[in-house]
């Protein structure tokens, strides 16, 4: 019995770099496969391959056992595949049944879009999937995990059996991530096989049945999830044992850099205290909705803060923007890295510069040389793979360009580093450099505030944590107290205003 989908031999190159070499994929129908490997290792232009996107310079691809030829996106659909990105491709302001049929409206005599059919054959989709949700219900009035729900029904409504999911769960709380991993498996009943891509290896283990693994373009092995260890596929990635993932020493000094009492911004932060000392790494933990992102935002200046004090080495400030807090030596490294983080289309010269351009202008006149030094230092330091500091930010991969935004903020921090999910779309190997980067930070004497909603990455990098709930910090754990389960019962510990 063949495979529903098997990819073999398949290779890639652009403008002479090999990219792909003799790739191999096979997926049964019914599966979940997560096809696993560091940034760069090929997985995205494999799926691109299979999509349409891309077209393979050598090697053969089988549906059904039967080959096919996949030159665009049309023949991909045509053949059953849809691939849904991480950005979903919907329509916020159209119903849940005008997403579904865009492009294809189904029309009465008269040429004119059939709502009422369009809303009937869409509610019948949802209602097999068992996704209680109207079809005639706006999109913008959905969550994200509803809004990928609906994103998957238009995929199965093209025919789709062989469904890729990128990196889906990188904006879905826990609870909106057990709705996914649902969908998922009354996805497998109705045999339709899912290629699962996700840096995450918790996941692959809550919801997987085999793993591909990538390194550098080339087929490393398939293994079944429940007979492998974490240790051996972080070793198939990355080549070698990361013994130490994590890199921690003591770097605490007993001196308070930055004191919070009573923080509020008369919204999300509704009463948090906190404080800071030199040279060490503050965790902050809550479910999604406790008002991390927003204190952080709060104390940078980035948001009006409405009550409460900020005593910054002895002496209270209040910064009213950005510009302030950066006078002050602190640097923020905000949670999404695309939208709020980098200039996509400028290079990465431009974008490690950008905030200290003072230092190379004078009377008019751009010291050039002095810009490429810091940036070729930063380039080396940091091990950020590019062509070139004139590269564009948007063709490097996601860790790379994590390491290109921590690049700019390292510039201009002196004192206190807010790290927003330091590690949130980036591979196993960047990660481990990233904690190692980390902690030499702290050991120079900076102090870092680090937000995560990967508790292991907090338990194991931060001196404490601070906890939040409902906008209140609800404790803070020393780092002989850091558990999964402390963490979580202060995380659930509601309190009262």
């Amino acid at each position: 019995m063949s495979s529903l989908l098997e990819m073999k031999n398949i290779s890639k190159s652009f403008s002479g770099n090999k990219v792909l070499n003799n790739v191999d994929l096979c997926v049964e129908a019914g599966e979940v496969h997560a096809l696993l490997g560091e940034n760069g290792a090929g997985k995205s232009t494999l799926m691109k391959i299979l999509g349409g996107i891309y077209t393979k310079d050598g090697g053969s691809i089988y549906i059904d056992g039967e080959e096919v030829q996949i030159h665009n996106v049309s023949d991909s659909r045509a053949k059953g595949v849809s691939i849904i990105h991480q950005e979903l491709m919907l329509a916020q302001h159209l119903t849940i049944a005008e997403n579904i049929f865009m492009g294809r409206e189904i029309k009465n005599k008269a040429g004119m879009v059939n709502l009422k059919k369009q809303e009937q054959k869409a509610q019948e989709f949802l209602d097999q999937y068992e996704i209680s949700l109207r079809a005639d219900t706006r999109l913008d009035k959905l969550t994200i995990a509803k809004q990928q729900m609906v994103e998957i029904i238009r995929a199965v409504s093209f025919g789709a059996r062989i469904i890729v999911m990128d990196e889906p769960t990188s904006s879905l709380s826990d609870a909106e991530v057990e709705i996914l991993y649902e969908m998922i498996r009354v996805l497998k009943k109705q045999d339709v096989a899912v290629i699962y891509i996700s840096h995450r290896l918790n996941e692959l283990y809550d919801i997987t049945d085999r793993i591909t693994v990538l390194r550098d373009g080339e087929y490393v092995g398939t293994v079944v999830t429940k007979e492998t260890e974490r240790p051996q596929l972080i070793s198939m990635m990355v080549g070698r044992d990361l013994s130490s993932y994590y890199t921690k020493t003591d770097n605490v000094v007993d001196e308070v850099v930055l004191k919070v009492t009573d923080l509020s911004d008369g919204n999300k932060v509704k009463c948090v205290n906190f404080d800071l000392k030199k040279g060490e790494i503050l965790g902050i933990a809550g479910l999604v909705g406790a008002g991390r992102s927003e204190t952080v935002e709060c104390l940078f200046g980035l948001t009006p803060k409405r009550a409460g004090t900020i005593e910054f080495k002895g002496k209270e400030v209040s910064f009213k923007n950005p510009r302030e807090a950066m006078a002050e030596g602190f640097g923020l490294v905000p949670e999404d890295r695309k939208q709020e983080g980098l200039f996509l289309q400028s290079d990465v010269r431009f974008n490690t510069t950008i905030n200290i351009v003072e230092r190379f202008l004078r009377k008019l006149l751009w010291n050039k040389q002095k810009e490429n030094q810091i940036v070729s230092e930063k380039i080396d330091d940091m091990h950020i793979k590019v062509t070139g500091a004139s590269q564009i930010v948007s063709k490097l991969s996601g860790g790379n360009q994590q390491k290109v935004l921590i690049a700019r903020w390292l510039c201009c921090t002196e004192s206190v580093l807010i790290l927003d999910e330091p590690t949130r779309g980036v591979d196993v190997k960047t990660k481990a450099e990233i904690y190692a980067l980390i902690d030499q930070l702290a050991k120079s004497g900076l102090s870092i505030i680090m937000v995560s909603s990967e508790l292991p990455e907090l338990i194991n990098m931060s001196d404490r944590v601070m906890v939040m709930c409902n906008g209140y910090s609800t404790g803070i754990l020393k780092r002989d107290e850091l558990s999964q389960e402390n963490i979580m019962t202060l995380a659930t510990t509601e309190v009262s205003a």
